[in-house]
């Protein structure tokens, strides 16, 4: 039995699906010829309704071998194709990570912060310190705590402020700065620039083996490795950070201490020197006595990133158009939006959130977006450094009807 409907072609190994007109016309004539011919092809007839749902069917059967096919593309697989993707690279969906802030811990000299110390915001919601330290002879140290629970859950400046595991010596605990959103379970377009940035996982010796390794450690939000592999001191980005000649820098927010420590000395190059302001010490187990190594790694500092944020009044924008301005700015600078977000040693462009505040309404224009580290910002990019780990609220974000 033969149809007229267009069946699908294959060109080079892809599916050219067929128009819906194309469908629908095959359908009409199928059925004209199922009768003897004469059938009223009007749509409004029943043979005309019997051949709009079929061609509906087909249609749509027809998409959905088109997105299977499409799932052995690493630019546009999802789900468990793209999780079989990323098996290939020993790389797994990242599960979700808690916001991670800086927190300035003051109490007795010679008192130690452990990893695993925890203290409380005002919200409830309890933070577990990642980082350890020795509070110095000037009585305060800060350490870096993230939340137990996941999520993009803010932290604003002060909010972390009450100590849940006592510690004698350990007086108080403050964030001077508000924390850096964590995430939920990771996106598609999250997991494809990882899984693109991370082919070098399982490769030693390389800047990529080791970004690819420290960000698949759990509850890391970003990473970013540099290296110096010239004999003299290099003063590297915006903030000039200093790289020791023949040096790796790793700048890492979340994850724990030893395990950020244990990734970076099974990858990086022997003699290799390192740069940072937080230490841990690893172990060899390949020999009967362990060798100890010192591994030195750099946690970056929290950035405040205020925005000034245009936009034409008109009679037509909704009644809570700032509410929902900032929603959509705290959306792109994250990456919840489907591009990249703002992170350690990057830089953003205001045109990189036009788009989705745009999309708000119909009746949104935006005259001009503005950003960068203070708080009346009137440039148009803000470039972060390696040292450097950029937060957003929407406290920061000023949005003016022109």
């Amino acid at each position: 039995m033969s149809t007229n409907v267009p069946a699908i072609t294959w060109v080079n190994g892809s599916p050219v699906i067929p128009s819906q007109q194309a469908i629908l016309a095959g359908v009409q004539t199928d059925i004209n010829a199922a009768f003897g011919g004469g059938v009223n092809p009007a749509l409004q007839t029943p043979q005309g309704q019997l051949a709009q749902s079929e061609a509906a069917i087909i249609g749509d059967k027809n998409n959905q071998i088109a997105y299977i096919a499409n799932q052995v593309n690493p630019s546009t697989a999802s789900g468990i194709w793209q999780d079989a993707i990323g098996e290939i690279y020993f790389i797994t969906r990242i599960p979700g990570a808690g916001t991670v802030v800086n927190a300035t811990c003051v109490g007795a000299v010679g008192t130690v912060i452990p990893v695993g110390a925890v203290a409380k915001d005002n919200n409830g919601y309890l933070y577990t310190a990642i980082t350890s330290g020795t509070i110095p002879s000037t009585g305060s140290i800060t350490i870096e705590f993230q939340n137990q629970t996941q999520g993009p859950i803010a932290c604003a400046p002060g909010a972390l402020s009450i100590i849940y595991t006592a510690i004698a010596g350990w007086n108080t605990v403050s964030n001077p700065t508000a924390g850096a959103l964590g995430n939920l379970v990771e996106s598609r377009a999250a997991f494809e620039a990882r899984r693109a940035a991370s082919v070098a996982k399982n490769s030693v010796n390389s800047v990529q083996s080791i970004y690819g390794v420290v960000a698949a450690i759990p509850n890391v939000i970003d990473v970013v490795v540099v290296d110096n592999p010239l004999g003299t001191t290099v003063n590297y980005g915006p903030t000039s950070y200093p790289l020791a000649p023949h040096s790796i820098c790793v700048s890492v927010a979340g994850g724990t201490s030893s395990a950020v420590a244990q990734a970076i000395w099974s990858k990086k190059p022997p003699g290799c020197a390192y740069n940072g302001n937080t230490s841990v010490t690893v172990y060899d187990t390949n020999y009967a006595t362990p060798v100890p190594y010192t591994v030195t790694y750099l946690v970056p500092s929290s950035v405040p990133i205020y925005f000034n944020i245009e936009i034409q009044n008109n009679p037509f924008l909704p009644s809570n158009i700032v509410q929902l301005v900032q929603n959509a700015v705290i959306q792109s600078f994250n990456g919840e939006d489907g591009g990249t977000a703002v992170g350690i040693g990057s830089t953003s462009y205001s045109g990189r959130y036009y788009a989705n505040i745009n999309a708000i309404n119909p009746n949104v224009n935006v005259i001009e977006v503005y950003l960068g580290t203070t708080s009346s910002p009137s440039t148009l990019l803000v470039s972060m450094g390696i040292d450097q780990l950029p937060t957003l609220t929407a406290g920061n974000i000023l949005v003016t009807l022109v």
